[in-house]
């Protein structure tokens, strides 16, 4: 442009993006070229959380088993036990969710699911 050049009223932008669901709550998702920060899933990042408490609740001793546990917090023992998966987690995996690194795929629900306990095999199953 050149200061000879009228400036546009209106300038158009076109942005492919979709709106997809996540933890409960409408994200707008880029596409794959886009270059765009992470943000972490706090939904995933509050469940780690509490599976993490809850297992160092067991292991102190502070409560037997995990029913009692769940009995105490109120918590479905099922919910529970998927939750206390998450523990079983490789180490990778558990710093990229904290960072906001892993994939969109990458949430809560898709964790409720069995995904196995070999490390490899988590690591090779995200990639």
């Amino acid at each position: 442009m050149t200061r000879s050049t009228p400036i546009p009223e209106t300038v158009t932008l076109h942005v492919p993006f979709r709106i997809v669901k996540r933890g409960g709550k409408k994200e707008m998702q880029m596409p794959e070229c886009a270059t765009h920060s992470q943000r972490t899933d706090n939904t995933l990042v509050k469940a780690l959380a509490r599976a993490f408490r809850w297992k160092r609740m067991l292991e102190s001793g502070e409560y037997a088993t995990i029913a009692e546990l769940a009995e105490r917090e109120a918590i479905a023992f099922t919910y529970m036990a998927r939750v206390l998966r998450l523990t079983l987690l490789a180490p990778d995996i558990v710093e990229a969710i904290l960072e906001g690194k892993q994939s969109s795929d990458v949430t809560l629900k898709w964790f409720m699911e069995p995904f196995p306990l070999e490390w490899r095999s988590q690591m090779a199953l995200l990639s």
